[in-house]
């Protein structure tokens, strides 16, 4: 069975094409099937190609939304870290309000657990 859920090849499309364009060299075709009369193979060429020019314009509106949305979620965090700023330079780092948007107040913070290093000479077992 063939799978149609997948794409032809644009290779595959264009032999088609070719296909049908050298169908007018043939004087006397005359099909048994109806789908494959001159008629419906114009027709379903023509369905093909304006699907085509619809799914590229689908697609071009589908990018520009997606700059859209990203430019809009980074305005909008830019203008979030801004207001952060603002507050904590307005009420401090130790403040309710620096809590409040997230951030840890100064003094809920653990001290570093790093040691100092040692200086030249010292000695370790001390």
């Amino acid at each position: 069975m063939t799978d149609t859920t997948r794409r032809l090849a644009p290779k595959r499309i264009a032999q088609d094409i070719q296909a049908l364009n050298s169908l007018g060299a043939i004087a006397n075709y005359a099909p048994m099937r109806p789908e494959a009369s001159h008629q419906a193979l114009q027709q379903a060429y023509q369905a093909m190609e304006q699907s085509q020019q619809d799914e590229a314009l689908m697609e071009a509106t589908l990018k520009a939304s997606r700059d859209h949305a990203r430019q809009a979620e980074w305005d909008f965090h830019n203008a979030i870290l801004a207001m952060k700023q603002s507050i904590l330079g307005q009420f401090g780092p130790n403040s309710d309000e620096i809590q409040a948007i997230g951030y840890t107040k100064s003094s809920k913070r653990k001290p570093s657990s790093r040691q100092k290093p040692l200086a030249m000479g010292e000695d370790l077992s001390q």
